[in-house]
């Protein structure tokens, strides 16, 4: 029976610019478009009260109902794409060891589902159309019922066209059926998301016709003159020129940006504040979930600091930080202690710094706390490229250094305030083979992805191969290959790197994470698989090793093996990758407290491996979870 929970707290604010109207759900909604959509949900709905906390659903059986909203979060009416009249959906809190069952209507005049971001269950329940679900038609009803065999901070979303960011995402907040190792006194669910009142599919084609479309931060000829006076002529030339000759801007952090975007948190906009209310004294767990389609946030609350007590919905060892970065998909839990009867900004900007989203946590709703000013805006080096080094000449750049070392023992390096005048760059743009980008033909092995035989490195420790390039990353599809591979592990991150020497902040990494309780599945990998992300930035095109999701052939794992799996990111910009189905097992240097996520950031010019137990069986979804990426950037993985 389904039973809806009253939030423990609620704090009305209603902004005179944002509303949202009802629109008749059901039959009605099937067959029109959002144009005749948007002016009979202006006729038919009532103006009601914005909820200022998501609404709790609980129990064992759900009625969720997908359907078309007029909203406004910038002054102008749009359509909007919820569950149940909402935006973001109703969090949905379960019981481990409970079994569930979701009765999903769509109410929309196109196909649609739902994923249940994080979940392991059987991959017919999973709610990705084309693989071992054919989708929810219009008018239908689909039933997904599995047992939650987890705990922990998860999400839902829809997994059809552009539908995510149109409003289709929410909270799943899963109870341990044991007592709870993490302390607190109450929690607070923090959903961040990106809003545009642009229809998805007119942002990518604009995309496609010109990458940097939304980048409004491109070089001048005020930044040529500036750097001229504080570089000089000579290395002024050789940095524009080299960047000239790969056809990319090192402001580029961002394909969609503030420009369009308006950042939200728990479906309110930065200048209504959703408010999240303390007691003085009370340790607060702040469920922190990017429901973005396309941003990446940097996380901080001036004057708190926080203790990380999860990372994808499993505990870790508390980690004490000041900032962390929360990639497209990735769930953070934090608990924090106010010690005061004030108020604190709960403070989220983009990475690229065009925006942000904010919260107020209080100790009354009639508090209010100081916005900070956003963070410089970042830029992009040549480690960032895949290529450092003063004084190497890079017209014989293919000398790959064994992913094994960067894993466990460089540290990352920021270039962009390198004296490269001395490096040769002529030839960084072409297609050129050297000696070893050939050695291994990896389109010959049945799959498009290298796979590597003999003495692996040990589990938990990275791996310990060369990065090596295969034949189908050469050609128009793909404009750059990262040559020097950098630490993806201990890198914060780029426009983070600075941040405890700039401003004292500790930020937190990857290398940060360790598992609370021991490794489930101590095996060593019996294999290793090495997978390029992709793609040619000016075009906008996005593959895994130089081919699209169109042109691949499925990834085979066989029930039961332990797989090793090395990203290695050869663009230059920052990918979430998400492995549906099974738990990607981050190797961070501890065998015996390896972290499990869902969702694993790849830094550009940089790689990262993890470990993957194969115990699901069927079809399942593997894609950078950038939602304008997914059509190329994305993969099939069968376990059989």
């Amino acid at each position: 029976m389904r039973k809806q929970q009253a939030p423990s707290i609620l704090t009305p604010r209603l902004s005179r610019r944002r509303f949202v109207t009802g629109l008749a759900a059901g039959s009605a909604a099937i067959g029109l478009n959002l144009q005749s959509s948007l002016s009979i949900a202006s006729a038919l709905g009532a103006k009601h009260k914005v909820q200022t906390t998501p609404q709790i659903l609980t129990g064992n059986v759900f009625e969720l109902n997908i359907g078309y909203q007029t909203v406004n979060f910038t002054g102008k009416q749009r359509i909007a794409t919820t569950v149940n009249g909402m935006l973001p959906a109703p969090t949905l809190r379960w019981k481990e060891g409970e079994t569930v069952t979701i009765r999903v209507r769509n109410n929309l005049s196109t196909d649609s589902s739902i994923h249940w971001h994080g979940m392991i269950l059987p991959s017919n329940m999973d709610g990705v159309p084309g693989f071992s679900f054919a989708g929810i038609k219009p008018g239908d009803v689909y039933e997904y019922q599995f047992e939650v065999n987890q705990s922990g901070t998860y999400w839902y979303h829809s997994h059809s066209g552009f539908q995510e960011q149109t409003g289709l995402y929410g909270a799943i907040i899963i109870d341990p059926k044991e007592p709870d190792p993490v302390a607190f006194d109450r929690d607070h669910i923090v959903v961040l998301s990106d809003w545009t009142d642009e229809q998805p599919e007119d942002i990518y084609a604009k995309l496609k016709k010109m990458s940097h479309y939304y980048n409004r931060r491109e070089r001048t000829t005020n930044d040529l003159l500036q750097d001229i006076k504080n570089k000089g002529v000579s290395r002024t030339w050789n940095d524009r020129r080299m960047w000239n000759q790969m056809r990319m801007s090192e402001t580029d952090i961002a394909d969609v940006t503030g420009e369009t975007y308006t950042f939200l948190v728990n479906g309110m906009t930065p200048d209504e504040g959703f408010r999240a209310l303390f007691n003085k004294g009370e340790k607060v767990r702040l469920r922190f979930i990017n429901a973005a389609a396309m941003t990446i946030f940097d996380v901080r609350i001036p004057g708190l600091k926080m203790t990380v007590v999860a990372s994808d919905g499993q505990n870790i060892e508390p980690v004490s930080i000041d900032e962390f970065r929360i990639g497209v998909a990735e769930t953070y839990d934090v608990v924090v202690e106010p010690d005061s009867d004030s108020a604190y900004t709960i403070f989220a900007q983009s990475n690229d710094r065009t925006g942000f989203a904010r919260a107020v946590l209080a100790a009354d709703a009639s508090l209010e706390a100081d916005i900070p000013d956003m963070d410089y805006a970042p830029t992009l080096g040549h480690a960032d490229m895949g290529m450092s080094m003063q004084g190497m000449d890079h017209s014989a750049m293919a000398m790959p250094m064994a992913a094994g070392a960067n894993q466990s023992s460089m540290k990352s390096i920021d270039h962009s305030n390198m004296d490269h005048s001395s490096m040769n760059h002529s030839a960084m743009g072409k297609s050129k083979k050297s000696a070893n980008q050939n050695t291994i033909d990896h389109a010959a092995m049945g799959h498009s992805m290298g796979q590597f035989s003999g003495s692996l490195g040990k589990a938990g420790f990275g791996t310990t191969s060369s990065i090596s390039h295969a034949k189908t990353e050469f050609g128009p599809q793909v404009d750059m290959r990262a040559e020097i591979i950098q630490n993806g592990l201990a890198d914060p991150g780029i426009g983070l790197r600075d941040h405890q020497q700039r401003y004292g902040r500790k930020v937190l990494t990857y290398a940060d994470l360790r598992n609370l309780t021991p490794t489930i599945d101590r095996r060593e990998p019996e294999r290793e698989i090495q997978l390029h992300l992709t793609g040619n930035m000016s075009r906008y095109m996005w593959s895994m090793n130089g081919l699209s999701f169109s042109q691949a052939e499925p990834i085979s794992l066989r029930y039961g093996e332990r797989v090793r799996i090395v990203l290695v990111n050869d663009t230059m910009m920052t990918h979430p990758v998400h492995l549906h189905g099974v738990w990607s097992e981050l190797e961070t240097g501890d065998p015996n407290f390896i972290p499990r996520k869902h969702t694993i950031m790849v830094q550009p010019g940089s790689s990262v491996s993890y470990l993957v137990t194969a115990d699901a069986l069927g079809k399942w979804a593997y894609h950078c979870h950038l939602l304008y990426h997914m059509p190329g950037m994305m993969r099939e993985v069968r376990i059989s």
